[in-house]
């Protein structure tokens, strides 16, 4: 899985010029990384051109199904009679992919959902899924509010090496700790983005 952040990057954020903390800065970037994906829980990756697809379970039977982040939706199926066969394809004018406004407060966003429009109802049977999604998968690009998170995170993550048990040195006043919580400008580049689940 790609980083969100390319290696000059981090560096020219941390003002380094030369190669001798490579390794650890990729490490921190790659870490930083996946601490976004588990954060904001979804990936950041761009769509390729691939198509595949994916099973969902419906959580209600009024017509939403909750889906991962894609750029284009080609092609829905469902298992209306529970073999597993996912043996029915909608006709697209019995579904919408959703957000139908996909560009909000200058954020580019994927559809992260469908709305059924045959019967307003998805098939619902005892947490099987039933909704199979031909998609493109993925992000139309990384936005930059992410990859700026993920550049501070990284150097958080970095600069936490010259802060042995979490002091980063002493003052006037006593012992300066690294705080253990999320960064506030971290968590406010990455609020907008952060999904959250009803189940």
């Amino acid at each position: 899985m790609s980083d969100y952040a390319t290696l000059n990057q981090l560096k020219s954020a941390l003002r380094i010029s030369d190669t001798v903390d490579d390794t650890l800065l990729e490490t921190a970037l790659d870490s930083a990384s996946r601490w976004v994906d588990g954060w904001c829980d979804r990936t950041f990756a761009a769509a390729g051109t691939a198509v595949t697809y994916r099973d969902y379970v419906p959580t209600d039977t009024f017509g939403i199904v909750q889906i991962d982040d894609c750029v284009e939706v080609t092609e829905v199926r469902v298992d209306d009679d529970l073999d597993r066969t996912f043996s029915k394809t909608l006709l697209s004018i019995d579904w919408a992919a959703e957000p139908v406004n996909s560009v909000t407060y200058g954020l580019t966003l994927p559809f992260t959902r469908l709305r059924s429009y045959e019967d307003g109802y998805w098939p619902v049977w005892r947490g099987q899924p039933t909704v199979r999604v031909y998609a493109r998968y993925g992000w139309p690009a990384i936005p930059d509010p992410v990859r700026e998170a993920t550049i501070l995170q990284a150097s958080r993550l970095f600069s936490r090496l010259d802060a042995p048990l979490g002091v980063a040195g002493f003052g006037d006043m006593g012992a300066m700790r690294v705080s253990r919580f999320v960064d506030p400008d971290v968590e406010m580049l990455l609020a907008p983005y952060r999904r959250i689940r009803i189940t």
